[in-house]
């Protein structure tokens, strides 16, 4: 088995982590609970891009298991956007590498 092969399969296995990592952030809910002070009261609002656009919606008092669920989301995000731009990464570099005309 040629050093390419392994590449090959590396760059096959990477593609499909990262079509996975895509797949796990759409399931997540959009955007992130956001509490706000105003006048000594606390107002929560969901807080998400739109249009290139951060609208914020009003969502009253939420329950502590509506609260946690966002955080939650949030923590998974962030986990997914680390581990989706470090695949993106290496499928470019193995692209970039198995493109070359010398061989290995």
């Amino acid at each position: 088995m040629s050093i390419k092969a392994v590449l090959r399969e590396e760059l096959d296995n990477s593609v499909r982590m990262q079509v996975r990592y895509e797949e796990e952030l759409s399931k997540l809910p959009k955007g992130s609970l956001v509490k706000r002070r105003i006048r000594g009261h606390d107002y929560y609002y969901l807080v998400y891009r739109e249009a290139g656009k951060v609208r914020s919606v009003y969502q009253g008092k939420p329950n502590a298991d509506e609260i946690a669920r966002y955080h939650a989301a949030r923590d998974q995000r962030a986990k997914y956007r680390k581990l989706l731009s470090k695949v993106k990464r290496q499928v470019k570099f193995l692209r970039g590498v198995l493109r070359g005309k010398d061989p290995i």
